[in-house]
This record gives C-alpha cells, sequence and structure tokens, in this order.
C-alpha cells in the first residue's frame, strides 16, 4: 500500500495509467477516474453499498495483469477512495466493483472502461529514402517505455498550405513514406500519437501532447534532362571581339561569385574561378558538390576513376597504356575553345530555382556557375588541353529547408588534345566477352566490335583467390591485385585459382564502362604419385605429392568401397585436409574393413565459388589385410582334432570380402611330421585335423588373402597319448613272455605293469623305450594280467590290458632259475633306490628353478606381509604363485617356453574363480539397460550402492565394485564406461563417494564402435547432469594420455576431480612391448595424485575388467614391489576376480603383467634411492 495524494490508502502495482475523469463512462454509483495521468481513483457511493456483504473490491483488467484491489475501511468504504498506480499510457482498462459475501467475491456488478492518454515522443529523425531520395523519406520516432499507440498523426506545411495524414504502418517506430515531391520543402512536421479502443461499440479515442521541436525537410530534386554539348574552335576575330565585350561588362560581386551580362545571349552567368591545391586534389572527388557529392554508379571500377594527367605521355608502370617515351618538342600555342552545354528542365513535378554547373579539369575545379530557372544553356571557354568532366545539377533552395541539389549523376567527359582533337568518353560497354583457355596457365580473351568510335582495348584481371588463404598458405604470386593488359592473351595463370576478367574500351586517356565481369575458373592438376602403406587390418596411411605451381583450398580423400550395411557401393568422403605450402602430404586412414576391397582418390578443391576439384585419375586400389581370427573351440576326439574359430566383432558378409580361404595349422613338438595343415573355404568357420596322439601342437588359424595373411593367437594344445594298439604275447617260456604291440602317435616311453588281485603285492612296473619289452622272472605255467600305457609329457594313457601265460620248467633248471632271480632282486632293488633318489633330486631341482620356496613365516615376523596376506588369508587361498624377484626373470622365461604353455595353464585355472557368486541385482528388469555387456555384471556382495532419496526398485545400481588394493579393501572402485542413460548416475557416484581422481583407459570411440559415453562437457562452460552440474576447468592433451580437471557442483557444495585418460591403450589388448615404459609412467603419475587422497580411485575402460584390471594390478604391484622382495601376480589376480568378474579378461594382458613387473625390478635394482621404483621423469 502507497500513499496516495487523494488518501492515505492506496495500492501501487506496475500497470499503465487509465484515462482522465473527462472520457469516463458515467454511470450513477461506482466512479473511477484518473488523477495526474498516473493514479486511478475508484470510488464507491453510498448506493452502492449492499447489506450481507462483508468487502468490497475493484478489478482491474487490461494490463499484462489483472489486479483485484480490496477496499481496505470496512466501516465506512466510500469514504476512503482506492487508488492504483499506472505505468501504462495509451491503454484500455476495464475496472470493476466486486462483492465479498463469505469468502468468495461475485461476479462484476458495475464496470467502467478508461482509455489513458499516450505519453508525446521524445525524439524525430527524418533521413532520405536511398532508394528514391526524390520522394520518399524515412520517419524515425522513439517514445517512453510502456507508451501503447495505434496510429501517428503527421502535421506538415508544404509551402503555405498545412497538412496531415493519419499513419498506422510504424514497427520498431520506423517507417518509409514515398509520397512527397521532389525538390519540395516540407516544414514545420510534428507527430503525434494516438491511442484507440472500441468498447460497447463506442470509439474512445486519445491523443498525445506535441512536445517535440517541430522538423524541416527537403526532398532531392529532380535531374536536368538530355544534357547535350558542343564544341565550337574560336577564331582569332572572334576572340578579340569576346575580350573587347569582357572590357565593358558591368561588375557586381556578391559574396565570392562575379556576375558577369553576356550581352551576346541576354542570360546572368555567374563564374567563379577556383584553383585547388594539390592536397586538396587528392582527397576531392571529380563531382565536388556544395550540398553532398553525387554518388558514382556501381558499376565503376577504382581505376576507371584514376586520374590520367597527360595522354601522350602516360607511361607509369602497370598501365594499360605503356608506351616508349618520346623526344620532348617545344609546345605550341593551345587554340581557343567554346564550350557551349545546353539541356532540358527535369521532369515535373519538381521544385527548383536554377541549376548548377561545375567544370573540372583533370580533377580539379576550373570553374562553378548557377543560373536561373529559366536558363536552359552554358558557354565557357577552354584554354587548356586536358580531360574535362562537366556536371549540371538541379538547385532547389526556397522555403526554410536547407538547399540541396540533384544526386543522380548527369554529366559528361571528354578530352582535349594539345592540338586542339577532342575524345569523347566512350558510353557502351563491351559486350560480348568471353575467355578461351590454351592451357594450364594461358587464356585468349575476346569481345565483339563496338558501335562507337576508339583507339583501343583494356583488359584487367584479378585472381579471386589469391588473398584468401593466409600468408603461410598463399601459392599464387600474380594478379592478387588488379592488373591491367592491352594484351588480349593473359599468360602466367596458376592451376587452380580463379579469376575475373573485365574489359574496358579506351579513347585516348578515357575509358568506357566496365564489361559484364566474366569468371574463369582454372582447374588444379591432380597429385601424383599416390602411394598406400598397410598398418593394420583396419588402417593404412596413404601418402602422395602435389605440383610445385597450383592454388588449392584442401585435399579430399575419398573412398569407393562396397558397403555391408547399405548394401551399396559409392564414392564418400573420408576426410579433409587443409592446403599447406609442403608438397608431401599423408594421412592415416583408419576404421577399414578387414580384408576388403577399397578405391582411394585424393581430390585437391580450390578456393574458388564454386568451387573446383580434380582429379579422378588421381586414385589407388588397395585390399586390406585380413584382421586375425580368433579361436573359439578345440576338442579333440579319437585322433581327430575339431577347431572353431569367429572372425572380427559383427557379423560380415564373407561373400564381399576379398578373403581366399582360412588355413588352419598345429606345429607339434616331437612328432616325426612336425606340421599338420588344412585349407577351408572362407565361408566356413571350422575344421577338422588329424593329430598324432600325446604331443603338443601349436595350434593357429590363418586368414588368407592375395598376398597377406592374418594369424591368431596361437593355441597350446596338449593331447593325451593313446594306449598302445594291437597288443600281443609272444616267445613265452617257462619264467618270461615277450610282449609287442604298435606304436600310436608319440610316446616317450611305456610302462608295464602285472595287475594282481586285490591284497595282493604287485611286481616293479617295467619302463619300455620301444613298443616290444619282455617280461622275466616269472613262475613256471602260471598266469598274469599285464597292462601297458604310454607316457608323453608324463602323462599316462589309458592302459591296454593283456593276458599272459609261462610253459612248464624243467626241475633241474629251477634251483638255478631261482638263484639267479634272487640275485637280479637284489641288484634290482639297489638301482632302483638309486634311480629313486636320482629323480628325487632331479624334481627337487626343478622346482626351486621354478617356484623358488618362500618362507611365510619369516615375513609375518617380520612385518613385511600386506594387511591381506594373513595366515587366514593364506589358507583360504586356492589359487597363489608367490616368486621371489631376484629369480623373477628366470621364471618368466621359463613361462614363457613352449608357447607361455604355463602361463596358458595358470590363466585357465583362473577362469573359475568367482563363478559361485551372485550378480542378482543386475539381473534385475530394470537394470538390465544399465549394464553395456550383458555378460559383464558385478557381484552383489562387492558391488557400488547409489544413495538416493527415493527408495525405487534399482535406483541404487550401477555396474561397478569395490576392488582391494595394497593400503585399503576399497582401494578402487572398477566401472564399465558410462551409457548416455548412467552417466548421471556415474558422477552421483563420483560425489558420494568424494572420489577425486578418475583414471579412463578407452577412447570414446574405436574401431567404429561406441566404447564409452562422452560423460563429460564438450567446452568449458558448466553442464548439468541431474543434479550435479560439471565444469571442465582445464584440458592438456599428450601424445598419449590427456589430462582434465573438472568441478562438480551439488547444491552449494564443489568437489575438484582430476581425469586420466589414456588413450593408447587397445580394446582386449596390451599396449606394445616399446610402450611398457609409456603405462608405467602413467600409473605412477595417477599414483602419485591418489596419495593425496583416502577416497576410491574411479577406474573404467569399456566393459570396466580387461584395461581396467591390468592398471590396477600395475598399480597394487607398483606399491607392492617398493617395500618387497617376492611377488603373487596369480594370487593377486585371483582376488581381484574374486571381486569383479573376468578382472585382467585376457591371457595377454596377464603375460603384459608379468613383463610390467620385470621392468619394475629392473628399475628397482638400478634406481639410486632404494625407495623409487619408478623415476618421475616427466609430469603432464
Amino acid at each position: 500500500l502507497l500513499s496516495p495524494p487523494l488518501s492515505p490508502l492506496s495500492l501501487s502495482l506496475s500497470s499503465p495509467l487509465l484515462s482522465p475523469l473527462s472520457l469516463l463512462q458515467t454511470i450513477v454509483s461506482f466512479q473511477v477516474s484518473v488523477k495526474d495521468e498516473d493514479w486511478i481513483v475508484a470510488t464507491l457511493e453510498p448506493s452502492d453499498l449492499r447489506e450481507n456483504v462483508t468487502g468490497y473490491a475493484a478489478r482491474v483488467m487490461g494490463g499484462p495483469r489483472t489486479h483485484l484491489l480490496p477496499f481496505l475501511n470496512l466501516t465506512d468504504p466510500t469514504a476512503t477512495p482506492l487508488v492504483f498506480n499506472s505505468s501504462h499510457h495509451g491503454l484500455c482498462y476495464t475496472v470493476s466493483l466486486l462483492l465479498r459475501q463469505g469468502k468468495t467475491w461475485s461476479k462484476s456488478v458495475q464496470t467502467v472502461s478508461i482509455l489513458t492518454k499516450p505519453r508525446p515522443v521524445d525524439s524525430v529523425v527524418i533521413t532520405d529514402y536511398r532508394e528514391a531520395p526524390e520522394t520518399g523519406v524515412v520517419f524515425e520516432i522513439s517514445s517512453p517505455e510502456n507508451n501503447v499507440f495505434s496510429r501517428v498523426n503527421i502535421s506538415y506545411a508544404e509551402g503555405r498550405e498545412q497538412r496531415s495524414m493519419l499513419y498506422k504502418d510504424f514497427y520498431k517506430g520506423k517507417t518509409v513514406f514515398k509520397h512527397w515531391l521532389p525538390g519540395t520543402c516540407y516544414s514545420n512536421i510534428s507527430f503525434q500519437l494516438i491511442s484507440e479502443a472500441t468498447v460497447n461499440r463506442t470509439t474512445l479515442v486519445r491523443r498525445s501532447d506535441l512536445t517535440h521541436e517541430p522538423r524541416h525537410h527537403r526532398t532531392v530534386p529532380n535531374p536536368p534532362l538530355n544534357i547535350s554539348h558542343k564544341i565550337v574552335p574560336l577564331k582569332e576575330q572572334e576572340l578579340q571581339e569576346n575580350q573587347e565585350i569582357q572590357e565593358v561588362i558591368s561588375e557586381e560581386v556578391v559574396g565570392g561569385t562575379t556576375q558577369v551580362s553576356d550581352s551576346s545571349t541576354g542570360n546572368a552567368t555567374s563564374v567563379s574561378n577556383t584553383n585547388a591545391t594539390e592536397e586538396e586534389t587528392a582527397t576531392q572527388p571529380y563531382w565536388p558538390d556544395p550540398y553532398g557529392s553525387p554518388s558514382l554508379t556501381d558499376g565503376d571500377e577504382e581505376f576507371v576513376n584514376a586520374v590520367v594527367t597527360d595522354y601522350e605521355d602516360s607511361n607509369e608502370p602497370g598501365s594499360a597504356m605503356d608506351v616508349p617515351s618520346e623526344t620532348s618538342v617545344t609546345p605550341t600555342r593551345f587554340p581557343p575553345i567554346l564550350l557551349e552545354l545546353r539541356w532540358l528542365p527535369p521532369r515535373p513535378p519538381t521544385t527548383y530555382d536554377g541549376f548548377n554547373v561545375y567544370v573540372y579539369r583533370d580533377g580539379n575545379s576550373t570553374e562553378t556557375a548557377t543560373v536561373d530557372e529559366n536558363t536552359h544553356e552554358f558557354f565557357t571557354e577552354l584554354t587548356e588541353p586536358g580531360t574535362y568532366r562537366v556536371q549540371v545539377t538541379t538547385l532547389s533552395s526556397t522555403g526554410d529547408c536547407e538547399a540541396r541539389e540533384s544526386t543522380a549523376y548527369t554529366g559528361l567527359t571528354f578530352y582535349l588534345s594539345p592540338s586542339g582533337e577532342v575524345l569523347e568518353q566512350p558510353q557502351e560497354r563491351p559486350q560480348g566477352v568471353s575467355i578461351r583457355l590454351l592451357g594450364s596457365s594461358t587464356a585468349a580473351v575476346s569481345w565483339a566490335l563496338s558501335s562507337e568510335s576508339h583507339n583501343g582495348s583494356l583488359v584487367s584481371v584479378l585472381s579471386l583467390t589469391c588473398l584468401r588463404p593466409s600468408l603461410s598458405q598463399r601459392m599464387e604470386s600474380t594478379y592478387c591485385s588488379e592488373e591491367n593488359t592491352t594484351s588480349d592473351i593473359l599468360s602466367n595463370l596458376t592451376p587452380g585459382a580463379q579469376y575475373r576478367v573485365v574489359v574496358y574500351h579506351t579513347n585516348g586517356p578515357l575509358i568506357s564502362p566496365p564489361s559484364e565481369p566474366v569468371i574463369i575458373d582454372i582447374e588444379p592438376t591432380g597429385v601424383r604419385e599416390l602411394v598406400v602403406y598397410s598398418l593394420s587390418p583396419t588402417a593404412v596411411i596413404l601418402s602422395w605429392q602435389r605440383p610445385y605451381h597450383v592454388a588449392f583450398r584442401k585435399y579430399v580423400l575419398q573412398t569407393f568401397f562396397f558397403n555391408p550395411v547399405t548394401l551399396a557401393s559409392e564414392w564418400t568422403t573420408y576426410y579433409e585436409i587443409a592446403a599447406t605450402a609442403s608438397v608431401i602430404a599423408s594421412v592415416r586412414v583408419t576404421d577399414l574393413l578387414p580384408a576388403w576391397y577399397y578405391n582411394f582418390r585424393v581430390t585437391m578443391v580450390t578456393w574458388g565459388d564454386p568451387p573446383l576439384s580434380c582429379c579422378d585419375s588421381s586414385t589407388a586400389s588397395f585390399v586390406t589385410a585380413p584382421e586375425a581370427p580368433h579361436i573359439s573351440s578345440v576338442d579333440y576326439s579319437h585322433g581327430t582334432l575339431y577347431v572353431r574359430w569367429t572372425y572380427g566383432e559383427l557379423f560380415i558378409d564373407m561373400s564381399h570380402s576379398r578373403m581366399l580361404h582360412w588355413q588352419v595349422t598345429a606345429h607339434g613338438k616331437k612328432g616325426s611330421k612336425r606340421t599338420f595343415s588344412t585349407d577351408v573355404p572362407r565361408n566356413v568357420m571350422g575344421a577338422s585335423l588329424v593329430l598324432p596322439p600325446g604331443d603338443i601342437y601349436n595350434l593357429t588359424v590363418s586368414a588368407c588373402t592375395e598376398g597377406k595373411r592374418n594369424s591368431s593367437v596361437p593355441n597350446i594344445i596338449k593331447l593325451e597319448p593313446a594306449p598302445p594298439r594291437s597288443l600281443y604275447a609272444v616267445n613265452a617260456t617257462h619264467s618270461s613272455v615277450t610282449l609287442l604291440w604298435s606304436e600310436v602317435g608319440v610316446v616317450d616311453f611305456y610302462q608295464v605293469e602285472e595287475v594282481g588281485e586285490p591284497g595282493e603285492t604287485a611286481r616293479e612296473p617295467l619302463t619300455a623305450q620301444s613298443h616290444v619289452v619282455t617280461v622275466s622272472s616269472l613262475l613256471p605255467s602260471s598266469s598274469y594280467n599285464c597292462s601297458v600305457i604310454s607316457y608323453s609329457y608324463s602323462t599316462p594313457s589309458e592302459p591296454a590290458f593283456i593276458h599272459i601265460s609261462t610253459t612248464e620248467m624243467n626241475p633241474s633248471v629251477a634251483a638255478i632259475s631261482a638263484l639267479a632271480v634272487l640275485s637280479v632282486l637284489l641288484l634290482s632293488l639297489l638301482v632302483l633306490f638309486l634311480l629313486m633318489l636320482r629323480k628325487k633330486h632331479l624334481q627337487m631341482a626343478r622346482e626351486c628353478g621354478a617356484e623358488t620356496f618362500i618362507n611365510f613365516a619369516s615375513f609375518e615376523r617380520d612385518g613385511k606381509l600386506p594387511y591381506n596376506w594373513s595366515k587366514t588369508a593364506l589358507k583360504r587361498r586356492k589359487l597363489t604363485s608367490p616368486v621371489q624377484l631376484d629369480d623373477f626373470e628366470a621364471y618368466l622365461k621359463d613361462m614363457s617356453k613352449d608357447s607361455a604353455y604355463k602361463f596358458s595353464l595358470q590363466f585357465e585355472e583362473l577362469k573359475s574363480v568367482g563363478l559361485d557368486l551372485s550378480h542378482d541385482a543386475a539381473d534385475l528388469p530394470i537394470n538390465r539397460p544399465k549394464n553395456r555387456y550383458t555378460n559383464i555384471l558385478p557381484y552383489d556382495f562387492s558391488r557400488v550402492k547409489l544413495i538416493y532419496l527415493h527408495n525405487d526398485e534399482g535406483s541404487d545400481y550401477i555396474n561397478a565394485n569395490y576392488i582391494p588394493g595394497y593400503k585399503s579393501p576399497r582401494e578402487y572402485i572398477a566401472t564399465q564406461g558410462p551409457l548416455p542413460e548412467t552417466r548421471n548416475d556415474f558422477w552421483n557416484m563420483v560425489l558420494q563417494q568424494k572420489s577425486r581422481v578418475i583414471v579412463m583407459l578407452t577412447q570414446c570411440n574405436e574401431r567404429r564402435r561406441v566404447k564409452c559415453d562422452h560423460y563429460w562437457p564438450f567446452t568449458d562452460e558448466p553442464v548439468d547432469y541431474g543434479e550435479i552440474s560439471v565444469e571442465m576447468l582445464s584440458e592438456s592433451e599428450s601424445p598419449e594420455w590427456t589430462i582434465r580437471n573438472f568441478r562438480l557442483g551439488y547444491a552449494d557444495e564443489s568437489q575438484d576431480v582430476l581425469h586420466l585418460n589414456y588413450t593408447s591403450w587397445p580394446d582386449h589388448g596390451v599396449p606394445t612391448v616399446n610402450a611398457i615404459d609409456s603405462i608405467l609412467k602413467f600409473v605412477h603419475i595417477v599414483r602419485q595424485q591418489a596419495n593425496r587422497t583416502k577416497e576410491p580411485i574411479v577406474v573404467h575402460c569399456s566393459a570396466g575388467v580387461g584395461r581396467t584390471g591390468t592398471f590396477i594390478a600395475l598399480d597394487r604391484l607398483m606399491q607392492h614391489i617398493r617395500e618387497h622382495e617376492f611377488t603373487d601376480i596369480l594370487g593377486m589376480v585371483s582376488e581381484m576376480r574374486s571381486h569383479r568378474l573376468s578382472m585382467v579378461q585376457t591371457e595377454e594382458q596377464y603375460v603384459f603383467i608379468h613383463q610390467c613387473v620385470l621392468l619394475m625390478w629392473k628399475k628397482k635394482t638400478q634406481s639410486v634411492a632404494s625407495d623409487v621404483i619408478y623415476e618421475n621423469i616427466s609430469k603432464s
């Protein structure tokens, strides 16, 4: 409530003013009026009061908002009027009286409509209408804010007559009026705003006051018509008579003008001789004008207006009129010349008072004259040679307005030679200009004959492309600025450039209007020596050379191949490269299809508009190398190996691939035939190989194209030996039997055993190196059950059984035989004992060489075990292989033997870890879309749970697990690359876990597939992810990683997060051997940052298991090796897999961890400071 001028009770709101009381719609009781144009006053009369009414109010409508204003004096509502402050003007308001009974307001009882008065115009600007300044003007007015009007009353005086008009087409305060008369003075121009409203078929009208200063404006007069001239040589007698006439002329000086009375014509001529200085001439146009210079036509070129001081002696560099300098001669006396000008009055209706005549010689004003409106001719004597320009304008000056001249160009130009010869300026444009290319740098210009007299032609050439590239990329050197030539042959053109050619006719130093410009485009010459180099099955490098003399904007690399998605072959643009000064260029092409036929084309695109490109002949064809197959299953049965494999991550239509066939190869170690192979058609993904049992084979599947092949990762297969076949007993005696069998596959030795009844003492087995053995020391006339077992790589086969019997023995021989047998038994026991001792010794030596014994009790006693290697933990661990670091290099070499067979065995054991753990939350239907891969699901017991205010099903789920580290059981959070629908959950997790470090080990797109969502802002502008805002504070890129700093905001809290993105790690693979040092640098940088916080480190790749598990393993091992002399990689990976599925996803990554550990250990032993494993050579 505000204190109004009329009452202590008022309400001030932002709404328009109401109309004065004089225009109120009068009613008997409820009264509404306006006070001081800002206050609406509503008054109740006694007749308005009703019984059983608990309140009265006025409803004000019409403004931006509707206001309900109650009468606050409930005792006597008529005593205190209601006052409402309005800020809108020229607006119609409706004020209604409402009654309240109880808690509700009634409908309106009385209604009054009122129109407020608009505020006056603040300022007025009147300018010429550029398209037609003779009849058109632009009115521009401004009025106060919130001022509403429907029309404008424009009043003005045209001569002595007062006129007015209502105009409503004002847009943003501006309108164009096109109906005034040329050269007329319009004075006392004023603008009055009018507001109108219709209420109950009655029109309410309010007009604003007139407070602005009246304006004056004169339109431009029309120019004179049909200007003609005549040049008459004067004889000596006429010249003497003119001189005598000049002696008797009466002179009257008015201002700086001399009134000369010409008795021969009877016309009053005003002549003013002005000698402009050099400095004034340099800045004056050819047609200076006391009221405003007339503009040149759009077709006039810059050099056309250049002043040619002397036609015969013009020999400036770059001039079209280059002629050899002539020997100077003594000038002769210039013959006097009389110039006669005549014209017609301007087109009516035009108000004018006279005409101005301007005469210029060589750009300098020599004479200015003003004649009255009845004079339509002018005479003047020309006494010097040169280029003359003459202009006649219409003058209008009567009235209170400023005098103005016509602005349209009305004049003529001619050249007067020293000998008195007159050359007219050509007026006809050259027609039919055409250009014919004679070569890549030469062109011929031709044009049609002209009907006008002229003595030469001029060709102007300008490169439209020279200045478009930057100075460092500019390749053109000619025609970068406009150059003129009199030759019709254009030379030194640059291939790839675009030129504008204009032709002029010349008559002495005078130049005609230009011809229509002709644009010529010269095609660039194509690239040369386009060569393709293979990098991988999906990447190549293209290299080429450009010509030395060429101008172009960019290279466009296009590919042509059969697209298996669209089932069509077409040229598509792969990449565009900006032009550089370098002659040799190259580009890396990735995301190609393996074993696919490609055509590559490099074209050069010019700067022209439209651009040209060249050339389709710059192409090269190439067949990419095949991708390495992946062996998916291997099965051996009945001497035949069955192999199946996959090719690529997606199904590929092999019918369009350049794949010829598959080759399945198995290399054995010991067999007589070491290599077995077979070729398989390309549309078959399986094969069978007949392999001898008992050997270890290195199995590979190769994809073969013409001249290229790529093999799978070798698969180590160990085949069990086959039992002996065709087992026979021959040469039986009373004490021995010879056994004979056929050998199958690879066998190291055979073992023959006697199979006795339960409880019987078994005989010592016999070992044989061949397929024949004699079993001796048997009892006569006895039967035995024997088995023969094949052994290969210490692996036994299934036994082959045979029943043997001895013959009867002679009694005399029995005693001798018994003694012999007893002797042999004693000797055999002695030899067997020695062999067992030697075997035990060799076994201990092998064990010590492979895995050095570690006394865990001593480590625990000295306090050197990590937190999670307690006695209980050691007892629970199913997989462990601790190794002393001093012996680690020998251990790695031993594990790498036989195509890393032992690594394969260890990794196979890891696949069983965690299979019994549940992942029920990930299997919920509401959570399945949140998983990037359906087979990588977090275990329930270790998953990260989100915190939300609402407790909806699945709201706490994110595909992430806590992973134990070296110092804490929750040192890491391993998670998948965020999806578009889970990136809000990802940032919630980072904020809730207070993580300060995020490690990203993938790129968003790899090999044409999306691996991770771009979950952070693209620019430094903050982006909201749900309720969390993320702002990128900085970003620094290195060749192999990128470091970003983010600031997270939630409510009034903020948290800074460091984002470290390693970009050189392939999916399902490892960095190259040369990149081990790089990845260890990256791990060390992350560890330096992580040591500053105790919160979990968030680590993710695409699935969050392969590269993520490898990185966490390297970080843990780097900390462990800093303080210990042993390591247990198998046990550590097993523990990680017991917290998240498939951590360290591939065998290749498992081997890579061992290679990195060896480098860590070497750096520790070589380091000067004993507590440093990895020296931080550089920081990003």
